[in-house]
């Protein structure tokens, strides 16, 4: 069977949302993991929990990748809506 001809864009955004997906599950799993190490564990030491640090960071990286993959925050796709906005402002004041 052949495959069907993709369109390369949708085929880049669906790579992309899996990447997401995968690393949002990597991100889930792990922190998990790590906060119940930390409830099973003497937590006596230090008044902040020390699972808090992966958590906070690793999710910045998740929210960002997840704002350029879910909210149109690409270079292309900016440069792309500006580019149609100029042409509509010209052909309103043609």
């Amino acid at each position: 069977m052949e495959t069907p001809a993709r369109d390369p864009q949708l085929w880049r955004m669906a790579k992309a949302r899996a990447r997401f997906k995968s690393h949002l599950f990597t991100y889930i799993t792990v922190n998990l993991l790590l906060w119940t190490i930390w409830a099973l564990t003497d937590r006596n030491f230090s008044p902040l929990p020390w699972p808090v640090w992966s958590t906070l960071f690793w999710g910045i990286g998740v929210a960002i990748q997840g704002f350029t993959t879910y909210g149109n925050m690409e270079r292309g796709q900016l440069s792309e809506r500006e580019y149609e906005r100029l042409l509509r402002r010209r052909s309103n004041q043609l």
